[in-house]
């Protein structure tokens, strides 16, 4: 790495070859999307000096989590281009396989987290990676890059705020190229330099001209010495897009001069000029030369990855990558103690025993750690783990997922508290688009763990109501946990937290101080994904989960003294579903209720209808019926809320179905 001023002229050189490369596979890349031979290509031609000096001035085990225009990233950290190019070819032999395009993957191996469509996301990842460094004790740092247009996402504002609060060793680099797609910088902000707004986060901003390679590496180094010292740096490298967003979209916006004037610009031609003026290249025979070298290091093996095996779908083989295996043996309560305690107990006992066992936990969310949560379920965790595990965050939901995404990367096991489950929907994109797809696309396990008070019936509105369980449903990659006992709490949480998958666990608030039950005080692990029989019967079946299984045993009770058995079944679990028990009941039963605490259209029961007529049809005596909330949101007031929900409606419901 060229650390003196000015450097020597083998590493003006080197770096010069460095440029080079990216520039001349981009060139060679375009020649085949003429030929139609690729789909697409995000050039970076005119932008190689920020890839190339900021991967030059990093250590190798420091993170880079780079963007569209970065292939100098790659060819920096020397990835095989065999299997690079096959990646950006869409081969089986990519680092997808052919699940995901171009530069939306990244290698553990060369400390690469890749990037995904929606701009800014990876951002709170860095900041997750570089938590991890620091916990372990400031070995590394990470170093996000994002666009112009990307600073206007919350992600990036979520990120860079919380890098200042939490004094982490990261670095975001913005590639201001002038346009975010066609839009001009003038109509995406108002501040004279993006990297002002490092000043309102209490970090470092520092502007450099990014076509400077000597300039880029400068500017970096002193940024991840200051990083070390957990004195986070925005840099905002001015450059230029010298072709369209994508090729397709071409540059008819842009006007002529500003080619000509950053086409003098190109950090290529500075540096041959200089290289030129120093002899350190004596003629134009010799960077011929060093051209015909660098084509030489890759172009039979780009010919190669071209004529490589495209990828073939088999079913088994796609599903079984969705997730991480789970070892599926399943460990008993120990022998010993056993004490009352209510749902939120329960869950308390979980997390403390998890804690307790393994210190790679650690638990992220608002007002968690003196407080206690809002509920209390952490009350006491600060003085027993420490604020490095148990770490308020500011109000940030997409925020603390990200980082938990790159806490995971690290192997640390975080968990995320929602305050409330209503407020989950704040991070919507790095669950659905990130946690959900992370591991089918080319992430190693994420053993991340989501908690989301959810549920009605206290009288909280509309905004901390609602049960946004079913949402996640046809999202795979996502395990969704929704307990009704006591028993549960403790146990599924504790095997939600042990599962090397993403889970989304949703606990009923109303639950947390309304029910009792002896358990053990040693929690269990046990499959996710297994329903359970809470009452037999054989007269009707009534499907349902979390306080439904309270309601539904209720009216079980009640219909008893009539002589009609009711089978109460608890699925427990919306992802994965245990569709065998639910068939299993139907055929014993031949009617089929279906309570769920949220609204009618587009609930959780809706999908499970659908399976009981395609895989029950000739079981039934009557049609699959449902009982849900009405479509409408929660009320506050607990006499319009007590008419909102599906309960008051259950009776009715049963009455229909028996006498079908």
């Amino acid at each position: 790495m060229p650390t003196k001023n000015p450097p020597t002229e083998s590493e003006a050189l080197d770096l010069y070859k460095k440029l080079l490369l990216p520039r001349r596979i981009e060139e060679r890349m375009l020649t085949l999307l003429r030929q139609g031979k690729i789909s697409k290509w995000f050039s970076g031609i005119g932008q190689e000096a920020i890839s190339v000096g900021a991967t030059t001035a990093l250590q190798p085990n420091d993170y880079i989590l780079p963007m569209h225009r970065n292939l100098g990233v790659f060819t920096t950290r020397g990835i095989d281009f065999y299997t690079l190019f096959c990646q950006l070819f869409g081969k089986a032999d990519g680092f997808t396989g052919g699940r995901d395009r171009s530069f939306h993957f990244g290698t553990m191996e060369h400390r690469i987290v890749g990037m995904i469509s929606h701009l800014a996301a990876t951002m709170p990842v860095a900041d997750g990676l570089a938590l991890a460094s620091k916990l372990k004790g400031n070995d590394f740092i990470a170093c996000s890059f994002c666009g112009d247009g990307g600073t206007s996402e919350g992600d990036f504002h979520e990120a860079l705020n919380l890098a200042a609060v939490w004094e982490l060793p990261v670095i975001f680099i913005i590639e201001n190229n002038g346009y975010g797609l066609s839009t001009p910088t003038r109509e995406q902000y108002a501040c004279d330099d993006l990297v002002d707004r490092a000043k309102g986060y209490g970090m470092k901003g520092v502007k450099i001209d990014g076509n400077n390679v000597f300039e880029v590496i400068k500017a970096v180094s002193q940024a991840r010495t200051d990083a070390l010292k957990g004195k986070p740096t925005l840099i905002e490298a001015k450059t230029f897009r010298m072709r369209g967003h994508e090729e397709a979209s071409g540059t008819f916006y842009v006007p002529d001069e500003q080619f000509d004037k950053w086409g003098e610009k190109d950090p290529i031609l500075r540096l041959k000029k200089s290289l030129k003026e120093s002899e350190a290249v004596k003629n134009d025979t010799d960077f011929e030369a060093i051209q015909n070298e660098i084509d030489a290091s890759f172009m039979d093996t780009l010919d190669r990855a071209l004529e490589a095996d495209e990828p073939i779908f088999d079913q088994e083989t796609e599903l079984n990558s969705i997730f991480s295996p789970v070892d599926q043996k399943s460990y008993q309560s120990q022998n010993g103690s056993n004490s009352e305690k209510r749902f939120v107990d329960a869950l308390q006992f979980s997390l403390k025993q998890a804690f307790e066992k393994d210190e790679t936990f650690l638990i992220l969310g608002q007002d968690i750690a003196e407080y206690g949560g809002v509920f209390k379920i952490t009350e006491g965790f600060t003085e027993q783990f420490g604020k490095d595990r148990i770490r308020n965050t500011p109000i940030i939901e997409s925020g603390a997922i990200g980082s938990a995404i790159g806490l995971a990367l690290e192997g640390f096991k975080p968990v995320v508290e929602m305050q409330f489950a209503d407020f989950i929907s704040c991070g919507f994109n790095q669950i659905i688009n990130h946690l959900a797809k992370a591991h089918y696309r080319w992430m190693p396990s994420l053993n991340i763990t989501i908690r989301a008070p959810h549920g009605a019936g206290v009288g909280a509105g509309p905004f901390h109501s609602q049960s946004p369980e079913g949402w996640f449903m046809q999202h795979p990659g996502l395990k969704i946990v929704v307990p009704s006992t006591v028993e549960d709490a403790q146990n599924l949480l504790y095997s939600a937290l042990h599962d090397p998958n993403p889970v989304l666990f949703f606990e009923h608030k109303k639950l947390y101080r309304s029910i009792r039950e002896t358990t053990p005080d040693q929690c269990s692990i046990e499959e996710l994904g297994k329903a359970a029989i809470r009452r037999e019967g054989s007269d009707a079946s009534i499907i349902t989960y979390g306080m439904g299984v309270h309601w539904a045993l209720e009216a079980a009770e009640k219909y008893a003294k009539k002589g009609v058995e009711l089978e109460v079944i608890d699925l427990r679990c919306l992802a994965p579903l245990d569709l065998e028990t639910v068939q299993q009941s139907v055929a014993k039963t031949n009617k089929v209720l279906l309570l769920q605490e949220p609204a009618t259209t587009m609930g959780p029961m809706s999908e499970i209808s659908s399976l009981i007529t395609e895989s029950c049809f000739e079981e039934l005596d009557a049609p699959a019926m449902r009982c849900s909330s009405l479509d409408m949101p929660v009320p506050f007031s607990p006499k319009l809320e007590k008419e909102y929900l599906a309960n008051s409606r259950l009776q009715s419901k049963i009455e229909k179905l028996l006498n079908y």
